[in-house]
């Protein structure tokens, strides 16, 4: 989730993967790689990826967050971390140790529930305004996060690189700009999964000419807001153009945008064998009522299902929440939407 989303974002709702016909999809299918098994997911909105920890009106993680979620039934959580105000920009790029410390001590407070951890770099922001100079500078975070995590168990553990390119960063520097950062991953973890998303804040369209690594251990990922000016209808953040309150879901059309995009995704694993996952969905809570919300999830989850997509949504506790700190109880149906149990 960005907090200065671009209103350039906004006419990629209505922009849709165009899905391969039969014939041609079936000339180009390639085997399938093995999906990571993200399952049901969601992000710690609002915690690490601030400029100060819980910031923006979230709360410091806490254990026993952990706990809920995995209580709840989720399978893997998204932490969210921004490194670039909390490391030097001059070579060795050294990271503050104390907000290593606290990174460390949140994924293992989540491993130890026995939850898969997508650890990410968040709001690295001057990444998107020069990226290729920033390459080295991130790339020396990353192997610092590298050599912190090194003998940790791949098979629940995994990095992904860099939070929704935008602005400068697009895909015709994509791959030159993350090489620093994948190289330091790769000479201590060969073969732990690596997450890389597209141009344009990752949305959907993005997929179509995501370029990647030849790397059976790269995954691609894709953000949906999706109608835009739905789930972002009085956003503050999105101004001078922020969507207007009061645009419902779903509409005709967005019933058949839904249905495009999940065409787009099968084609996608059929062109390229790789199972992508959604790494944020969510609708903004100030404006839309939680029984629209609910509609919202369900409808998403329920159509991208069929896909095998796994699915991180936005967020744990703190804008588009799904739990409530305040009262200590997570959001009547919201659970139930993405098809879990609604237990206490």
């Amino acid at each position: 989730m960005n907090r200065r989303l671009l209103t350039a974002l906004m006419p990629l709702a209505a922009i849709t993967l165009a899905p391969l016909a039969p014939s041609a999809a079936a000339a180009q299918a390639v085997p399938a790689a093995k999906p990571l098994p993200v399952g049901t997911c969601i992000n710690m909105g609002n915690t690490l990826e601030p400029p100060t920890e819980g910031a923006w009106g979230g709360k410091p993680a806490s254990k026993a967050d952990f706990a809920r979620i995995k209580a709840a039934g989720f399978d893997t959580v998204r932490i969210p971390v921004r490194w670039h105000n909390k490391s030097s920009d001059k070579p060795p790029y050294t990271v503050d140790p104390d907000w290593m410390a606290r990174v460390q001590q949140i994924v293992d407070w989540a491993l130890a529930e026995d939850l898969n951890v997508i650890l990410n770099s968040h709001h690295f922001d001057p990444i998107h305004d020069d990226p290729l100079a920033t390459a080295a500078w991130h790339g020396g975070v990353w192997k610092q996060i590298a050599e912190r995590f090194n003998g940790y168990p791949e098979d629940t553990l995994w990095f992904e690189l860099e939070n929704e390119p935008h602005k400068n960063f697009n895909h015709t520097n994509l791959l030159a700009t993350l090489a620093p950062a994948l190289a330091e991953v790769r000479k201590l973890h060969p073969t732990r999964a690596v997450i890389i998303g597209g141009e344009n804040w990752s949305g959907i369209k993005s997929l179509e000419t995501l370029p990647l690594p030849d790397d059976r251990n790269i995954h691609p990922t894709f953000h949906y807001y999706d109608p835009f000016a739905y789930t972002h209808q009085g956003a503050e953040w999105t101004k001078p153009d922020m969507p207007p309150v009061g645009r419902s879901f779903p509409t005709a059309e967005d019933r058949a945008q839904l249905e495009r995009d999940v065409a787009a995704i099968r084609a996608y694993i059929a062109r390229t064998g790789k199972t992508p996952f959604m790494g944020e969905v969510g609708a903004y809570d100030a404006h839309i009522p939680l029984a629209d919300r609910v509609t919202y999830h369900r409808m998403i989850t329920e159509a991208f299902a069929p896909t095998g997509i796994g699915v991180c949504v936005w967020a744990y506790a703190n804008t588009f929440p799904f739990y409530d700190a305040d009262k200590r109880r997570w959001l009547p149906g919201m659970r139930g939407a993405l098809g879990l149990k609604e237990q206490d």
